[in-house]
């Protein structure tokens, strides 16, 4: 059937220049002249914080005020504004009256404009708030809460009769695809709004242009079923192959509204002892998380910038991607469809438990299944990350057995899964309470040793068999500034991250009942409340940099793990200058065997997995070859005398003291040297150790209060000596280290 799009069809237009900003809250009256002349003429997508938000400390937070003209054609027309992510609150005004507010920073949100435009013109203010409070989520977190309207804004203009455009930022088409065998039946379901007198005879829908099916329009909305015969499924990076739908509003011949939705055609399950499963075949899920934000922008981010994410992802041969901790651009969902990358999707509920935004976690995750339910790469939707910093009472309980509820009744096809805290006790009712669980394993950084998690992960497999456990995050920290001949958890070299990560690795490999797991992070990111290793406002454990031009070592260990496209890389470039006489080279490959030349002198041929490890002689200067097939890479060496002060990391005054001083260690009685285990098998020994505990939590005030460490987290933390302890907990002053010292040399063991 033919037909022909009326005049009062969709209309999409960017609305993204000609906007005014002023770093304060204007009257709702003030005119587009008045902000100008307040603050600055700016296009969007914009955030006031990209300088401030990565320098480390306070950054602003507050009420900012954007305006544009906006015109409007009349008639029998509805014009309405879309903002696809405005942080992390927003009142929208139209001359100078309140039309909407919306509370979320993460989501799409549309406004009728209509009304106020009669006239054909008007002042849209957009007042914008990301300042703290206790009603809105995210509050607390390991990132920057950029403000700003940072996503684009578009003017949307259709006819009186339309595909719905309020149904919580939704695309006004459901798609819900259901399998079996080689056949797939379709579920379609468009929300029409519009008079009841209008003329919209009904709704056609088509999959890829065929399966023309026009049906009626039922209390504003249409249904229908489409079959597809011998379906091509969506799986994964093999074959992420996507249909399209597409509904037209019809009267008679007459296209009134039209939207389009790609989607695809999957089915997939986790299953305790395999792992997860992508059309009945294991497919498992191992890659990254990552943060949205850049270097110098901030949350504005380009086509270019989300392509190059994009493009890491899959140089990495990453399977999956944890899109945290909030709901990303509609465009990077599309992109993992595309490229087959299985994705865990999220709301910004996060660290500490807010009851007055257990309202507003409801919204931003309605909006986030709503908005993104179409997208086949998407299985799985994230209630909350590390929610039980601060407690994990009843309450919090109840409000996540409300939105794993929710997130089911609005897509029963998909599962829920949360990120849980490792302090979160294993048989604590929220391990059991979503479809599947991950957990926030940072031994080896944080505390304990790397090896840990091994016993952690095993523990927890064999308390509870039956429970999917995955890996949400692990990692840690490294500035490529920084490096050394003996890299230890702690300093922020790239050795150690590279270390860390290959003893991950290997332990992954061996436990493909992981259902996923997700190193923490793609790159670096914007953190305002960090200073350390050598870098303020930034958390530096991503694999590659924050402004995505440096891959670390240990992003080529991944590669190597996960990639088919054949490369060498020698690690350790950045660590030109070496003072040691003979010095090991590292080779990260997804080859079975490199050899390694020095000055063009083949020194040996290593076989093995991923890592290839070669001892060199250093006397001067020297080029270091590595080579399998016709594959190579070349890194310059030199030996020095001494590696400059550049490449190591400050150490703090405290972390000096224990270097140099000599602490008292009585044959026959504790020192700090000795482990919190042994220290407390001694009744005056536990004395002391709990009264420093306690000082250290009154220290902390509110943070430091309520929390309550698990057996098998204690077991690992008694494992450490006293100095570790103080060394990586950092903030004790050094006269309390002596005092504690002392007290304990008086304590026999």
């Amino acid at each position: 059937m033919t037909s022909t799009a009326a005049p009062a069809s969709r209309r999409v237009e960017p609305l993204l220049t000609g906007w005014a900003f002023a770093p304060v809250e204007l009257p709702s009256t003030a005119g587009w002249e008045d902000v100008a002349a307040a603050g600055e003429q700016v296009a969007l997508p914009h955030t006031w914080n990209a300088v401030d938000g990565q320098a480390g400390g306070e950054y602003r937070r507050g009420r900012s005020t954007y305006a544009r003209l906006v015109s409007a054609e009349t008639g029998d027309v509805e014009t309405w504004v879309e903002f696809a992510g405005v942080n992390s609150s927003a009142e929208i005004y139209l001359g100078g009256l309140l039309l909407a507010r919306h509370d979320g920073g993460y989501s799409t949100f549309r406004v009728n404009l209509t009304e106020g435009l009669a006239d054909g013109a008007a002042t849209l203010l957009v007042i914008v708030d990301n300042a703290a409070n206790d009603r809105v989520y995210p509050q607390q977190a390991d990132f920057t809460f950029y403000g700003g309207i940072y996503r684009d804004v578009h003017l949307i203009t259709v006819g009186r009769e339309h595909f719905t455009l309020s149904e919580h930022g939704g695309p006004g088409l459901t798609i819900t695809p259901k399998l079996d065998g080689d056949r797939a039946e379709v579920a379609l379901r468009a929300g029409v709004a519009g008079p009841a007198t209008g003329v919209a005879t009904g709704v056609r829908f088509t999959v890829d242009g065929e399966a023309d099916l026009i049906v009626p329009v039922v209390d504003g909305e249409a249904n229908a079923s489409v079959s597809i015969e011998h379906v091509r499924r969506w799986h994964g990076l093999r074959d992420p192959h996507l249909y399209t739908a597409r509904a037209e509003l019809l009267a008679g011949g007459t296209v009134l509204d039209a939207v389009e939705l790609r989607f695809g055609c999957r089915e997939f399950a986790v299953d305790p002892q395999r792992g997860f499963l992508l059309n009945g075949e294991e497919y498992p899920l191992r890659g990254v998380s990552r943060h949205q934000d850049r270097e110098g922008v901030g949350n504005v981010i380009t086509e270019e910038m989300k392509q190059e994410d994009l493009g890491l992802l899959k140089e990495l041969g990453a399977t999956t991607v944890r899109l945290a901790h909030y709901q990303h651009d509609q465009r990077f969902y599309d992109l993992c469809d595309e490229a087959g990358l299985v994705v865990w999707a999220e709301i910004p509920q996060i660290t500490v438990f807010l009851p007055g935004a257990t309202e507003n976690a409801r919204d931003q995750l309605t909006e986030l299944i709503v908005q993104n339910r179409h997208h086949a790469s998407i299985i799985s939707w994230g209630l909350s990350n590390e929610i039980t910093l601060a407690g994990s009472g009843e309450d919090v309980l109840a409000a996540h057995r409300e939105l794993n509820d929710l997130a089911h009744e609005l897509d029963p096809t998909r599962l829920t899964a949360m990120a849980n805290l490792f302090l979160l006790e294993t048989d604590h009712p929220l391990v059991g309470l979503p479809d599947v669980m991950s957990y926030n394993l940072y031994f080896g950084w944080y505390v304990g040793e790397v090896g840990d998690n091994d016993t952690w992960l095993d523990d927890f497999h064999a308390a509870f068999p039956e429970i999917a456990i995955g890996l949400a995050e692990y990692g840690a920290d490294a500035n490529v500034q920084f490096q050394s001949a003996a890299p230890e958890k702690g300093d922020y070299t790239e050795g150690y991250q590279a270390l860390y990560h290959e003893h991950m690795l290997a332990m992954i490999d061996e436990r493909p009942w992981l259902w996923a797991t997700h190193v923490w992070n793609l790159a670096d990111f914007g953190s305002a409340g960090r200073d350390e290793g050598g870098q303020a406002g930034r958390n530096q454990k991503g694999l590659v940099s924050f402004d995505r031009t440096v891959r670390k070592d240990a992003f080529y260990l991944y590669k190597a793990a996960w990639s088919s496209e054949p490369f060498v890389h020698i690690a350790g470039r950045r660590r030109a200058e070496r003072a040691e006489d003979a010095t090991e080279v590292i080779v990260y490959s997804n080859q079975g065997e490199v050899a390694l030349s020095v000055d063009g002198v083949e020194v040996g041929t290593v076989s093995g997995i991923r890592a290839f490890r070669f001892n060199v002689p250093l006397s001067g200067e020297h080029e270091i070859t590595a080579r399998s097939g016709g594959l190579s890479d070349t890194i310059a060496l030199r030996k020095v005398d001494e590696v400059s002060a550049a490449s190591v990391m400050p150490t703090t005054t405290i972390a000096n003291w224990f270097d140099e001083a000599e602490l008292p260690s009585p044959a026959g009685y504790f020192s700090v040297r000795d482990s919190l285990a042994d220290i407390k098998q001694s009744e005056d020994g536990a004395r002391v150790i709990a009264s420093v505990l306690e000082a250290v939590s009154t220290s902390r005030g509110e943070v430091g209060q309520g929390v309550e460490i698990p057996p098998a987290m204690q077991a690992i933390v008694d494992r450490m000596s006293v100095e570790n302890l103080i060394r990586q907990a950092g903030g004790v002053p050094i006269e309390a280290v002596a005092a504690l010292n002392s007290r304990l040399n008086l304590i026999a063991k």
